[in-house]
């Protein structure tokens, strides 16, 4: 899960933020794109968000498996030959 499914050809579209004025002074004058820093960013916070969903989602599902294994062992134990 290490990816955020989007569309990365979808049109732009403008957003109106708000920034503290010395911080955008000093990004504009390192020349960092605005733009495509705010996408990467949240890309990353989208990815972690969606994670963290599925976690909360399938916890009870996580729980029940690792208990199973506990208790009797991968399936494969009666396989392997290491």
């Amino acid at each position: 899960m290490n990816t955020v499914a989007f569309n990365s050809a979808a049109a732009k579209k403008s957003a109106n933020l708000s920034i503290n004025a010395e911080l955008l002074q000093q990004a504009k004058q390192l020349n960092i794109n605005l733009s495509q820093t705010l996408e990467l960013q949240l890309i990353e916070l989208v990815r972690q968000a969606k994670q963290s969903q599925w976690l909360a989602e399938n916890r009870a599902a996580l729980d029940d498996y690792n208990r199973r294994i506990e208790l009797n062992g991968p399936f494969s134990d009666g396989l392997r030959s290491f």
